[in-house]
């Protein structure tokens, strides 16, 4: 427990308040003994270039000792005779291959034991800080699985929250409307202004995470303390255009948990295992939007508009708390670049250094901002799987946000629902995405990762498999739902196409999430953030377009043309599944 709160922000405010006198790592403590590994190293008598110019450090993939000098290879022969290991290379050419996947399972076994890890040099004699054994506690993937679970629940609620803080104002929309008289479109901006906001979040702080200086927490609990702030004034606003502005800021700051959550759980988990994960961030992403009407619902009648968004508060108040008190950096990079800094301080040794540390010396902001910004509209516009990828999660994403302006013309005119029951209606969203919990789980149990343990990683499109049966369950449950949403058909017949539906797009996101990293490593950061701005950009049109395109057409009708487009989708899928292969060989982005 003290080691998590520690790693936290409250643990490394009070070590910053007492000049790291309390919550000391180990290389602090009056107890700590060098490894021998290091002390080995270090005390070695073989003579090292100036470590002044670290430009033309050779990457530590190999030892780099000088072959005219016995003395280091000596001792490093010693050093393994003694039971230690050569480090396993993180810096894989493929981090979504099987090269990882040999690797990592190796490791897997090596946990089990305590060997010391004999740390890599470079040709100028800089020493590599890497864990001291292989089963180090400070590895993220040697923590125990509460330690690990805990944080997955944490960066879940998190997520949940701000999602939940998009659809919780759907409710409210009627209120605005009356105190402010503005039509029903111009109401539901609020709402759309929100969605694109934390689709245009990640381009900002996705980047900023992967530099190892700053890591993930700055990043996650800095702009969760401003999404919190902004939710004070945005409840008690009594001006729409303060309203506006307010909400758009709290989607920009809350992004972050939409944007880094994978790359947290990576740091934690396997390749083999992290789409367990993945499935409960989208399970939580999903779930928000489909809790947050029902939460309000009942309530707004009675408390007035503002309350939809004074719940916004309460839901984020004691995440924030764990998130403070409980919420470790998880970074590797980050992690390992720390130590070395105290290394350096206890030893008074400047060759001890991180890879990371070297590694961030060739960052620059223009390569950032490129990475952020313009690779991800490049790959879009380039390579056609990408392309497909992200209008057709953009269009069901769309379709899905629609909800919230068709419920309120489908449930209370038809079926005489009142603003708590629409809320209700919208648990059939969580079901869906229940049901597609438990059916990817199942799948990765008893299917994928049994093949890959026994086959190794497949060509790419063998994860497709899952989205291919998505994309029939998309058209059908609209087909549904658009059909038998009238007087003469009981309400849960909708309410069924609707279910069917987010299963479907719960299938397709799964395996896309699992898809563009493994056929675009170098590009995958990019391609996500870019994949999240297109799906918001989508779902804020949508909100707009949503109550005109009904109310001009009838439910039937434009839920039809919503079905028809998303049956295109059927046919992207298909070709992908079959002619990925070929594609990626001609894309300049795509690995393999």
């Amino acid at each position: 427990m003290a080691d998590l709160i520690r790693e936290a922000p409250i643990g490394q405010l009070l070590r910053l308040v007492t000049r790291n006198r309390i919550f000391q790592y180990p290389e602090e403590r009056s107890d700590f003994e060098l490894p021998l590994q290091y002390a080995t190293q270090l005390n070695s008598k073989k003579q090292f270039r100036s470590t002044s110019s670290l430009n033309d450090l050779e990457k530590p993939d190999t030892i780099a000792d000088n072959p005219s000098d016995e003395t280091s290879p000596k001792t490093e022969a010693e050093l393994e005779g003694l039971g230690m290991t050569r480090t396993k290379s993180r810096h894989y050419s493929d981090p979504y291959s099987n090269e990882r996947l040999e690797v990592e399972q190796q490791l897997a076994l090596e946990r089990t034991q305590t060997i010391p890890i004999i740390p890599k040099k470079t040709s100028d004699g800089i020493i590599l800080v890497d864990w001291y054994t292989t089963d180090d506690p400070a590895n993220p993937q040697n923590w125990s699985s509460f330690k690990r679970g805990w944080i997955v629940f944490l960066i879940c609620a998190y997520t949940w929250v701000v999602y939940t803080g998009s659809s919780i104002y759907a409710p409210s929309e009627g209120g605005v409307i009356e105190q402010f008289g503005v039509s029903p479109t111009i109401a539901s901006l609020p709402l759309a202004l929100y969605v694109l906001a934390y689709g245009i979040g990640p381009l900002l702080f996705a980047p900023l995470s992967e530099i190892p200086i700053i890591g993930r927490n700055p990043v996650y609990i800095i702009t969760f303390v401003i999404f919190f702030a902004l939710s004070f004034p945005t409840a008690v606003v009594n001006g729409f255009g303060s309203l506006l502005g307010l909400r758009f800021l709290m989607g920009l700051f809350g992004s972050p948990a939409l944007a880094n959550g994978g790359a947290t759980f990576s740091d934690m988990y396997s390749l083999l295992y992290v789409p367990y994960q993945l499935s409960w961030w989208v399970f939580s992403a999903w779930g928000g939007p489909a809790l947050g009407p029902l939460m309000a619902g009942f309530a707004i009648p009675v408390k007035g508009w503002h309350w939809s968004l004074w719940e916004v508060v309460w839901m984020t108040a004691p995440v924030i708390v764990l998130a403070l008190l409980f919420l470790p950096e998880t970074s590797t990079p980050n992690i390992l670049l720390k130590r070395a800094q105290r290394l350096r301080k206890i030893t008074g040794d400047s060759r001890l250094q991180s890879q990371s540390e070297m590694d961030q010396r060739h960052l620059t902001a223009s390569g950032i901002l490129v990475d952020a910004l313009i690779k991800p509209i490049e790959i879009t516009l380039k390579d056609p799987a990408i392309f497909f990828v992200n209008m057709y999660t953009a269009l069901f994403y769309g379709i899905y946000y629609t909800f919230f302006e068709v419920f309120p013309l489908v449930f209370p005119p038809i079926y005489g629902f009142n603003l708590g029951e629409i809320g209700l209606a919208f648990l059939a969203c969580q079901v869906g995405a229940t049901i597609g919990l438990l059916i990817y789980f199942s799948y990765l149990r008893w299917y994928m990762i049994p093949d890959n343990v026994k086959n190794g990683l497949r060509a790419q499109e063998h994860r497709l498999v899952p989205a291919i049966f998505g994309s029939f369950l998309i058209p059908t449950g609209l087909f549904i739902f658009g059909w038998t949403a009238r007087e003469s058909i009981h309400w849960i017949v909708p309410l069924i196409g609707v279910v069917i539906f987010v299963l479907g797009t719960f299938l397709i996101l799964q395996s896309i999430f699992v898809y563009v990293p493994l056929s675009y490593p170098k590009y995958a950061a990019s391609l996500f953030a870019g994949n999240d701005l297109v799906r918001s950009s989508m779902a804020c049109g949508s909100i707009l377009y949503a109550r005109p395109l009904f109310i001009n057409l009838g439910i039937a009708k434009g839920v039809t043309v919503l079905a028809g487009l998303s049956v295109l989708g059927i046919f992207g899928m298909i070709t992908i599944y079959l002619t990925g292969a070929k594609l990626r060989a001609r894309s300049k982005f795509a690995q393999g």
